[in-house]
């Protein structure tokens, strides 16, 4: 059948929710995440998407099957979250679009499907008059033993694509790594672009 992309929204998003929250808990488990996820905390984070009638999320299907998907919000519906780490960044939170996540099964990266995952987001961003989008990654040290040899980072891309990491825009998020027993704080790196 060939892959392919769909924007999932009410009915059909609420059919993939469990599909996207095993698919989340699946790739975040690898390098930089180390991710130990949790099925029921997943559906209550995506239920948010739901929520929202400004929010995205794309689906990549091979066929039936889910084997990408990422999702996009207003960063205001974030604030919670992210207000502290924009203080003081010149951008009021209601300019930006946050492009929260992108997953993707290993074997079918490098196809093309992470620059449609954003071309979707951005163009619904831009639908909804932003003016800024952005995304934040995982930042670890780089002698972390859980790094693979061969890691290659996603800063090229994310370049390329006109993102630029947000000097002293980080934020930090708490969650249990695989392999230990308690959550530990992380901090996450802003980048962002201009749409306009």
């Amino acid at each position: 059948m060939g892959l392919r992309l769909d924007v999932l929204r009410g009915e059909d998003l609420a059919k993939a929710i469990d599909d996207v929250a095993r698919l989340r808990i699946a790739v975040f488990r690898d390098w930089p995440y180390l991710y130990d996820g949790d099925l029921s905390y997943e559906r209550s984070y995506l239920q948010s998407y739901l929520e929202s009638e400004r929010s995205v999320v794309v689906g990549a299907f091979d066929g039936d099957d889910l084997v990408g998907a990422s999702t996009g919000a207003p960063l205001a519906d974030h604030a919670e979250d992210f207000a502290a780490a924009f203080k003081g960044a010149g951008l009021a939170l209601e300019d930006v679009f946050y492009c929260a996540e992108s997953v993707l099964l290993p074997q079918y990266r490098g196809q093309g499907l992470g620059h449609w995952f954003f071309d979707l987001r951005e163009a619904h961003a831009k639908e909804l008059d932003f003016a800024v989008s952005a995304f934040c990654s995982v930042q670890r040290p780089d002698d972390h033993p859980a790094k693979p040899q061969n890691y290659r980072d996603l800063h090229d891309f994310w370049r390329k694509r006109g993102y630029q990491p947000m000097p002293g825009v980080v934020a930090s998020f708490s969650w249990r790594d695989v392999g230990d027993t308690e959550e530990t704080r992380k901090p996450l790196q802003f980048w962002s672009r201009n749409l306009t």
